[in-house]
Protein backbone atom coordinates (compact mmCIF):
# COMPACT_ATOMS: atom_id res chain seq x y z
CA UNK A 1 0.00 0.00 0.00
CA UNK A 2 1.33 3.39 -0.79
CA UNK A 3 0.74 6.48 -0.95
CA UNK A 4 1.69 8.69 -3.99
CA UNK A 5 1.50 12.09 -2.77
CA UNK A 6 3.59 10.78 0.17
CA UNK A 7 6.26 9.11 -2.34
CA UNK A 8 8.13 6.34 -0.53
CA UNK A 9 5.93 6.51 2.61
CA UNK A 10 4.88 2.72 2.81
CA UNK A 11 2.44 1.55 5.55
CA UNK A 12 2.64 -1.74 5.15
CA UNK A 13 5.70 -1.79 7.69
CA UNK A 14 3.43 -0.46 10.40
CA UNK A 15 0.86 -2.74 10.05
CA UNK A 16 3.23 -5.83 9.80
CA UNK A 17 5.51 -4.83 12.50
CA UNK A 18 1.99 -3.40 14.81
CA UNK A 19 2.18 -6.49 17.37
CA UNK A 20 5.56 -6.28 18.08
CA UNK A 21 5.49 -2.44 18.58
CA UNK A 22 2.35 -2.64 20.64
CA UNK A 23 3.36 -6.29 22.40
CA UNK A 24 7.30 -5.17 23.11
CA UNK A 25 7.79 -1.67 23.02
CA UNK A 26 4.66 -0.64 24.40
CA UNK A 27 4.12 -2.96 27.33
CA UNK A 28 7.48 -1.81 28.63
CA UNK A 29 6.95 1.93 27.83
CA UNK A 30 3.04 1.29 29.95
CA UNK A 31 5.09 -1.21 32.88
CA UNK A 32 8.06 0.67 33.44
CA UNK A 33 5.60 4.21 33.66
CA UNK A 34 3.38 2.85 35.83
CA UNK A 35 6.35 1.19 38.38
CA UNK A 36 8.11 5.07 38.48
CA UNK A 37 4.64 6.52 39.04
CA UNK A 38 4.07 3.83 42.09
CA UNK A 39 7.60 4.57 43.58
CA UNK A 40 8.03 8.06 42.43
CA UNK A 41 4.83 9.42 44.16
CA UNK A 42 5.61 6.96 47.67
CA UNK A 43 9.55 8.27 47.56
CA UNK A 44 8.05 12.28 46.55
CA UNK A 45 5.67 12.21 49.10
CA UNK A 46 8.58 11.11 51.73
CA UNK A 47 10.80 14.14 50.77
CA UNK A 48 7.69 15.93 50.76
CA UNK A 49 6.85 15.44 54.39
CA UNK A 50 10.70 15.75 54.95
CA UNK A 51 10.76 19.04 53.67
CA UNK A 52 8.04 20.33 55.31
CA UNK A 53 9.34 18.85 58.83
CA UNK A 54 10.40 21.29 61.27
CA UNK A 55 13.50 18.56 62.15
CA UNK A 56 16.07 21.02 59.97
CA UNK A 57 18.31 18.23 58.88
CA UNK A 58 15.96 15.89 57.09
CA UNK A 59 14.52 19.24 55.60
CA UNK A 60 17.40 19.75 54.54
CA UNK A 61 18.54 17.01 53.09
CA UNK A 62 14.80 16.82 51.31
CA UNK A 63 15.87 20.53 49.80
CA UNK A 64 19.01 19.42 48.66
CA UNK A 65 18.08 16.46 46.83
CA UNK A 66 15.10 17.85 45.31
CA UNK A 67 17.21 21.04 43.82
CA UNK A 68 19.58 18.23 42.75
CA UNK A 69 17.05 16.60 40.76
CA UNK A 70 15.89 19.29 39.23
CA UNK A 71 18.82 20.90 37.92
CA UNK A 72 20.20 17.79 36.45
CA UNK A 73 19.11 16.37 32.77
CA UNK A 74 17.56 13.19 33.12
CA UNK A 75 20.05 11.14 30.53
CA UNK A 76 22.54 12.61 32.78
CA UNK A 77 20.76 10.62 35.40
CA UNK A 78 20.61 7.56 33.73
CA UNK A 79 23.87 7.22 32.89
CA UNK A 80 25.66 8.36 36.16
CA UNK A 81 23.19 5.59 37.80
CA UNK A 82 23.73 2.82 34.90
CA UNK A 83 27.52 3.21 34.96
CA UNK A 84 28.54 4.63 38.20
CA UNK A 85 26.64 2.77 40.88
CA UNK A 86 27.91 -0.80 39.93
CA UNK A 87 31.06 0.20 40.93
CA UNK A 88 29.63 1.83 43.92
CA UNK A 89 28.25 -1.18 44.88
CA UNK A 90 30.57 -3.30 44.52
CA UNK A 91 32.75 -0.64 46.93
CA UNK A 92 29.88 -0.52 49.54
CA UNK A 93 30.04 -4.29 49.86
CA UNK A 94 33.75 -5.14 49.56
CA UNK A 95 33.19 -7.25 45.90
CA UNK A 96 35.88 -7.72 43.17
CA UNK A 97 33.74 -6.89 40.49
CA UNK A 98 30.82 -3.94 39.84
CA UNK A 99 27.64 -5.00 41.12
CA UNK A 100 24.82 -6.22 38.16
CA UNK A 101 22.32 -3.63 38.46
CA UNK A 102 20.57 -4.38 34.95
CA UNK A 103 19.50 -1.97 32.22
CA UNK A 104 15.60 -2.36 33.53
CA UNK A 105 16.48 -2.15 37.12
CA UNK A 106 18.65 0.52 36.52
CA UNK A 107 15.70 2.33 34.35
CA UNK A 108 12.88 1.85 37.20
CA UNK A 109 15.56 2.95 39.80
CA UNK A 110 16.66 6.08 37.90
CA UNK A 111 13.37 7.48 36.66
CA UNK A 112 11.88 6.76 39.94
CA UNK A 113 14.71 8.97 41.71
CA UNK A 114 14.71 11.60 39.63
CA UNK A 115 10.35 11.55 39.35
CA UNK A 116 10.05 11.74 42.79
CA UNK A 117 11.86 15.28 42.92
CA UNK A 118 8.91 16.63 40.86
CA UNK A 119 6.40 14.52 43.12
CA UNK A 120 7.64 15.71 45.94
CA UNK A 121 7.28 19.02 45.36
CA UNK A 122 3.81 18.75 43.99
CA UNK A 123 2.80 16.70 47.20
CA UNK A 124 4.33 19.93 49.10
CA UNK A 125 1.95 22.48 47.21
CA UNK A 126 -0.79 19.92 47.90
CA UNK A 127 -0.05 19.58 51.35
CA UNK A 128 0.24 23.27 52.06
CA UNK A 129 -3.22 24.09 50.55
CA UNK A 130 -4.54 22.20 53.01
CA UNK A 131 -5.86 24.72 55.64
CA UNK A 132 -3.51 24.92 58.90
CA UNK A 133 -6.88 24.72 61.17
CA UNK A 134 -7.72 20.82 59.92
CA UNK A 135 -4.58 20.56 61.53
CA UNK A 136 -4.68 22.02 64.77
CA UNK A 137 -8.30 19.96 64.53
CA UNK A 138 -6.67 16.71 64.68
CA UNK A 139 -4.27 17.75 67.21
CA UNK A 140 -7.32 19.14 69.32
CA UNK A 141 -8.78 15.34 68.39
CA UNK A 142 -6.30 13.49 69.99
CA UNK A 143 -4.05 12.20 66.79
CA UNK A 144 -0.36 12.86 66.71
CA UNK A 145 1.90 13.86 63.34
CA UNK A 146 1.39 10.74 61.52
CA UNK A 147 -2.15 10.13 62.05
CA UNK A 148 -3.18 14.26 61.17
CA UNK A 149 -0.79 13.39 57.88
CA UNK A 150 -2.56 10.16 56.78
CA UNK A 151 -6.24 10.68 58.09
CA UNK A 152 -6.93 14.06 57.31
CA UNK A 153 -4.33 15.86 55.29
CA UNK A 154 -2.58 13.67 53.01
CA UNK A 155 -5.86 12.30 51.60
CA UNK A 156 -7.15 15.74 50.75
CA UNK A 157 -3.58 16.43 49.23
CA UNK A 158 -3.89 14.02 46.88
CA UNK A 159 -6.97 14.32 45.99
CA UNK A 160 -6.29 18.55 45.33
CA UNK A 161 -3.18 17.50 43.67
CA UNK A 162 -4.47 14.54 41.60
CA UNK A 163 -4.86 16.22 38.08
CA UNK A 164 -1.20 17.71 38.47
CA UNK A 165 0.08 14.63 39.45
CA UNK A 166 -1.20 12.99 36.18
CA UNK A 167 0.02 15.83 34.11
CA UNK A 168 3.49 15.11 35.45
CA UNK A 169 3.01 11.34 34.84
CA UNK A 170 2.15 12.36 31.06
CA UNK A 171 5.41 14.25 31.04
CA UNK A 172 6.86 11.02 32.75
CA UNK A 173 5.16 8.99 29.70
CA UNK A 174 7.04 10.98 27.40
CA UNK A 175 10.48 11.08 28.91
CA UNK A 176 10.83 6.91 29.52
CA UNK A 177 11.76 7.22 25.62
CA UNK A 178 15.25 7.59 26.94
CA UNK A 179 16.25 5.08 28.16
CA UNK A 180 17.94 4.40 24.36
CA UNK A 181 20.67 5.13 26.14
CA UNK A 182 20.55 1.94 27.73
CA UNK A 183 19.52 0.01 24.52
CA UNK A 184 16.45 -1.04 26.14
CA UNK A 185 13.39 -1.96 23.74
CA UNK A 186 10.69 0.86 24.29
CA UNK A 187 7.96 1.65 22.16
CA UNK A 188 10.50 4.28 20.99
CA UNK A 189 13.17 1.59 20.43
CA UNK A 190 10.89 -0.74 18.93
CA UNK A 191 10.24 1.35 16.47
CA UNK A 192 14.01 2.18 15.97
CA UNK A 193 14.84 -0.99 15.18
CA UNK A 194 12.35 -1.54 12.61
CA UNK A 195 12.80 1.71 10.94
CA UNK A 196 16.61 0.62 10.76
CA UNK A 197 16.19 -2.34 9.88
CA UNK A 198 13.83 -1.96 6.73
CA UNK A 199 14.68 1.55 5.87
CA UNK A 200 11.87 3.45 7.09
CA UNK A 201 13.07 6.05 9.07
CA UNK A 202 10.46 8.63 8.29
CA UNK A 203 7.11 6.25 8.44
CA UNK A 204 8.36 4.67 11.71
CA UNK A 205 9.37 7.59 13.69
CA UNK A 206 6.19 9.80 12.24
CA UNK A 207 4.02 6.32 13.49
CA UNK A 208 5.89 6.91 16.89
CA UNK A 209 5.46 10.46 17.11
CA UNK A 210 1.48 10.23 16.32
CA UNK A 211 1.00 7.49 18.43
CA UNK A 212 3.09 9.47 21.82
CA UNK A 213 0.78 13.04 20.61
CA UNK A 214 -2.67 10.51 21.09
CA UNK A 215 -1.72 9.02 23.78
CA UNK A 216 -0.96 12.28 25.79
CA UNK A 217 -3.71 13.93 24.26
CA UNK A 218 -5.92 11.91 25.53
CA UNK A 219 -4.25 12.05 28.28
CA UNK A 220 -4.65 15.73 28.79
CA UNK A 221 -8.39 15.79 28.09
CA UNK A 222 -8.82 13.09 30.62
CA UNK A 223 -6.89 15.43 33.16
CA UNK A 224 -8.81 18.87 32.23
CA UNK A 225 -12.22 16.57 32.92
CA UNK A 226 -10.92 15.40 36.31
CA UNK A 227 -9.51 18.41 37.29
CA UNK A 228 -13.20 20.10 37.44
CA UNK A 229 -14.76 17.25 39.11
CA UNK A 230 -12.20 16.59 42.43
CA UNK A 231 -10.63 19.84 43.37
CA UNK A 232 -11.56 20.88 47.11
CA UNK A 233 -12.08 24.12 47.54
CA UNK A 234 -11.08 25.11 50.86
Amino acid sequence: MRIPLLGQFDFVVILRNLPYLMKVGMTFTLTLTALVVVGGVVFGTLLALMRLSSIKPLSVVATAYINLMRSVPLVLVIFWFYFLVPYIGAWIVGADQPVKVGAFLSSVITFTMFEAAYYAEIMRAGIQSIARGQVWAGYALGLNYRQTMGRIVLPQAFRNMLPILLTQTIVMFQDTSLVYVLSITDFLGAASKIAERDGRLVVMYLFAALVYFIICIAGSYLVRRLQRRVAIVN
